[in-house]
């Protein structure tokens, strides 16, 4: 709903050559706009709504605008100016029918101000009359632009989707891969614990002392892995010392048990009740069988490990693609970064080294998950690339979460050699990449600065310096901040 103190009045042509936007026009053409446009006052308040019919073209004499949008069902404001000239409202009039004419932002003014109105479909006429090569021109730039725009935008998407997919399926390869050779390695002690069992009740006399055998499989169970973990040097001279006293009691294969016996947190004490407990005819079958039985259990927990490490990869697949949750929601920062820092593991090891730096007191930030996932595959993808390829390909990714007033803070810092500082002020350039062809589409930090600031109301930023370069990332805590980002340059109409 527009705010209006008084009725429009006339507007003056000299008035209007003061203003960048119509100082190259000719006397007749000043008039007309004068004679289908008007001047108008607006009150503080706002002047039109995103998704209204783009009626009027706004071009700003005097006070204060700030053009806004919808994210999420909230307001973010996404540019504030008091700069003469500005334009903002139905510019893209002259597209017609080809594009839905509403508009795509809300205009509201914080002081009272003054505007030159030009009704749309005015705005489109002498469009159409006065520039038709130059309409021509815009509108092959403005559907040239956006269909470039999307099918590469769509490839960045599928690039940064393939980094991650080959990430997974490397990672869960790993696991999978482990699982299968435990597996088959349990199947052969299994057969063989079924072999040593036979073999101890089949020696005479002693097959009545074999009711004990039960007990002792779970008093070995319960013991293991009770200790605590060993170094190579500890667990090397616990296996000389559990393999010697295996040999002093007839122990066949005494240096392949020994190092199982010790990798289950068994040593000496273990085996002393072991031998209490059964005739010494026994002892040493009663080892081996009790031996696969302890390999047996060792393999379950590899495969336990195994099977733990599928679920986590796939659990973070799920949340990194947030495939059951909805689009808009409030979300944890470290569960995205998280899910998305494991799935991309491959890339970062083993010369790279991950440390978290997180602030767990943060609170959760209302946006699109899977949309966030995206820029921090972005921004880790680029960081582990600097860092691979230059000098020995080793380095460290500092990822910090802060609070900072009224936003979260991501921070992605790399130890590579730096952004140089002639191109810092183009990285978020569409197109820009200092990647080889091939390597790059130079839209990664294009579409990152437009998911964070245009979908978030948030701000990107990087600093850098040879062995520290920061991408930092300021995500608005509900509610949203009412300042965002500033158009400063008085040509351009604000976004």
């Amino acid at each position: 709903m527009t705010t209006r103190p008084a009725g429009p009045a006339l507007c003056s042509e000299e008035e209007l050559r003061t203003l960048f936007l119509f100082e190259k026009l000719t006397p007749e053409q000043l008039r007309r706009l004068c004679r289908d446009g008007h001047v108008q006052w607006f009150e503080p308040g706002p002047v039109y709504r995103e998704g209204d019919p783009a009626e009027n073209l706004y071009v700003l004499f005097h006070g204060t605008v700030v053009l806004s949008r919808d994210v999420g069902g909230q307001e973010v404001d996404v540019s504030r100016t008091s700069a003469p000239g500005v334009y903002a409202g139905a510019f893209q009039a002259y597209l017609g029918d080809q594009v839905p004419q509403v508009y795509n932002n809300t205009l509201r003014v914080t002081e009272r101000s003054r505007f030159f109105v030009l009704p749309a479909d005015a705005f489109a006429e002498v469009m159409h009359a006065w520039f038709p090569m130059a309409v021509h021109l815009l509108e092959g730039l403005f559907f040239g632009f956006k269909t470039a725009q999307e099918a590469i935008g769509q490839r960045e998407r599928l690039l940064a989707l393939g980094s991650v997919t080959a990430g997974l399926t490397h990672e869960l390869n790993n696991p999978a891969a482990a699982a299968m050779r435990a597996t088959a390695t349990l199947r052969e002690r299994i057969a063989r614990t079924r072999r040593e069992f036979g073999a101890l009740a089949a020696k005479p006399p002693h097959g009545e002392e074999l009711s004990c055998l039960g007990e002792l499989q779970d008093l070995t169970i319960g013991r293991m892995g009770r200790g605590e973990p060993l170094g190579p040097l500890e667990a090397a001279d616990r296996e000389d010392e559990v393999d010697d006293w295996l040999a002093d009691h007839d122990v066949a294969d005494a240096s392949q048990l020994a190092p199982v016996l010790v990798q289950a947190g068994l040593g000496t004490d273990w085996l002393e009740e072991i031998a209490d407990a059964v005739p010494e005819p026994l002892l040493p079958g009663t080892l081996d069988w009790l031996g696969c039985t302890v390999e047996s259990e060792l393999l379950l927990g590899e495969i336990e490990d195994a099977t733990h490490r599928v679920s986590a990869l796939v659990g973070a697949a799920k949340q990194y693609s947030q495939l059951d949750r909805v689009p808009y929601r409030n979300a944890d920062v470290h569960e995205l970064l998280d899910s998305t820092l494991l799935l991309l593991d491959g890339k970062l090891s083993p010369g790279i080294t991950v440390v978290r730096d997180y602030d767990r007191a943060l609170p959760t930030v209302p946006g699109y998950p899977a949309e966030l996932n995206q820029v921090w595959t972005n921004l880790i993808d680029n960081a582990a690339w600097a860092m691979r390829n230059t000098g020995d390909g080793t380095g460290t990714l500092t990822v910090r979460t802060a609070r900072d007033g009224d936003r979260v803070l991501v921070e992605f810092r790399d130890t590579g050699p730096g952004v140089p500082a002639e191109i810092q002020s183009r990285v978020f350039d569409p197109f820009f990449t200092t990647k080889p062809v091939g390597e790059g589409t130079g839209l990664g930090l294009d579409i990152s600065w437009r998911i964070v600031v245009t979908r978030h109301g948030g701000d990107l930023r990087l600093t850098s310096s040879p062995g520290d370069t920061r991408f930092q990332i300021r995500l608005p805590v509900d509610p949203p901040p009412s300042e965002s980002a500033v158009t400063t340059d008085p040509k351009q109409e604000p976004r």
